[in-house]
C-alpha cells in the first residue's frame, strides 16, 4: 500500500527582477520550473531514493512532501491527506506529526544554544507530550550514550551530530522521514555507519524514507526503489538491482558511468557531455536531448511520456 502518492507535481518559482527594474529595462518575468510533472508512489515501510545532479529538483520535492513548500500544480497525498488542500485542520495536524525531516548539514540544523536533550524532545514538547527520559532512550538507540543529552552540539563530531538529528526525527514517532542528503557532509566511513543505522531503525520502527541523494552508489544497497531526476523531470524509476544492471535512460547510464568503481583504476571513461540546461529556458521536447548521444528529431520536439518497461518506468523515446 502506498503511503505517499505524488501526482503530476509541478513547482514554478518566480525569479524575476523587482517590478521597477523590469519596467525600466523592459524585461519579461523569469520563471524557473524546479519540478515538472513528476508522478511517483512510495510504499509504506519502504525506502524510495531520489537521485540526480545538483539542481534537478530533489530537495524541492522533499520540501513539498513535508509541507515547507506548496506545489504550483499537481498533488502530494500522505496517508490519503493532501496537506496543501485538505480543509480538515485536525487531519492536517495529525499528518504533519507523522512526518519528520533530516537535513544535509547536521550542525546548521541543530540549535547551538540548546542542549541535546532539549533539541531531541522539542517535537514532543511542542505538542505537550511526555518527555521524561525520552532523549536518553533515543540517544542510546542511535548509538550514543544517555549522558550525551546534557552536552551541546559543538561537542560532537559530524557523524555524531547526524545521529542526534536522527534521534530528534524519531522523537515524535513518525511514519515518514524525508532525508535530504543526510550523509553528503560526512566522511565515507561515517556515511556507511549512518546509512546502516537508518536501515536498522527502519526495520525497528516500521519507518518509510524518502531518501534524497546526488550519488547513486550511496543508495544502491539501501533503497527499495530509485527515481532518477533530470532538470525537474523523472526520467527513470526502477528497483536498484535492475537500475544498476540494465539502466535504460541515457542519463542514468551517464550517471553510472561517472560513479567511482573499485576496479576502475587505469580505465578511461568519457566525461559527461555538456552542461545542465538553464531551467529558466529549458530545451524543447526531452530536456536531456542536448547531451544525449541517442537524440533524434523526435527528441527535440516531443517530451517523452513515462512508460512501463518490464519492471521499470522510463521516459525516453529510444529506451528498449
Amino acid at each position: 500500500m502506498a503511503l505517499v502518492e505524488i501526482s503530476n507535481l509541478t513547482r514554478v518559482f518566480d525569479v524575476s527582477k523587482p517590478w521597477l527594474n523590469r519596467v525600466l529595462e523592459r524585461l519579461p518575468k523569469s520563471l524557473l520550473t524546479a519540478v515538472s510533472d513528476v508522478s511517483l508512489q512510495i510504499e509504506d515501510r519502504s525506502i524510495y531514493a531520489l537521485v540526480g545532479e545538483s539542481g534537478s529538483g530533489k530537495s524541492t520535492i522533499g520540501k513539498i512532501v513535508v509541507g515547507l513548500t506548496a506545489p504550483s500544480s499537481g498533488s502530494v497525498t500522505i496517508g490519503g491527506v493532501d496537506l496543501a488542500r485538505e480543509s480538515d485542520r485536525g487531519a492536517v495536524e495529525q499528518t504533519r506529526s507523522d512526518i519528520q525531516m533530516i537535513f544535509q548539514d547536521p550542525y546548521a540544523s541543530l540549535n547551538p544554544r540548546w542542549r541535546v536533550r532539549d533539541i531531541i524532545v522539542e517535537p514532543v514538547a511542542a505538542k505537550g507530550g511526555k518527555t521524561d527520559g525520552l532523549a536518553e532512550r533515543l540517544l542510546e538507540q542511535v548509538g550514543l550514550v544517555a549522558r550525551d543529552a546534557g552536552k551541546f552540539p559543538h561537542e560532537f563530531s559530524g557523524g555524531q551530530r547526524q545521529r542526534i538529528c536522527v534521534a530528534r526525527a524519531l522523537a515524535s514517532e513518525p511514519r515518514l522521514i524525508v532525508c535530504d542528503e543526510p550523509t553528503s557532509a560526512l566522511d565515507v566511513s561515517v556515511q556507511a555507519q549512518v546509512l546502516n543505522l537508518m536501515s536498522d531503525l527502519k526495520d525497528t520502527f516500521g519507518l518509510t524514507y524518502l531518501f534524497i541523494s546526488h550519488d547513486l552508489t550511496v543508495v544502491q544497497h539501501m533503497a527499495d526503489r530509485i527515481g532518477v531526476l533530470y532538470l525537474g523531470r523523472l526520467v527513470e524509476e526502477a528497483a536498484p538491482a535492475e537500475l544498476f544492471a540494465d539502466p535504460k535512460h541515457p542519463y542514468t547510464q551517464m550517471l553510472l558511468a561517472a560513479a567511482p568503481k573499485m576496479d576502475g583504476f587505469g580505465r578511461e571513461v568519457d566525461p559527461p557531455k555538456g552542461e545542465i540546461p538553464d531551467p529558466i529556458n529549458p530545451p524543447s521536447g526531452c530536456a536531456f536531448h542536448p547531451r544525449c548521444p541517442l537524440a533524434t528529431d523526435v527528441c527535440k520536439s516531443e517530451r517523452p511520456a513515462m512508460l512501463d518497461l518490464r519492471e521499470a518506468r522510463v521516459a525516453c523515446h529510444h529506451a528498449m
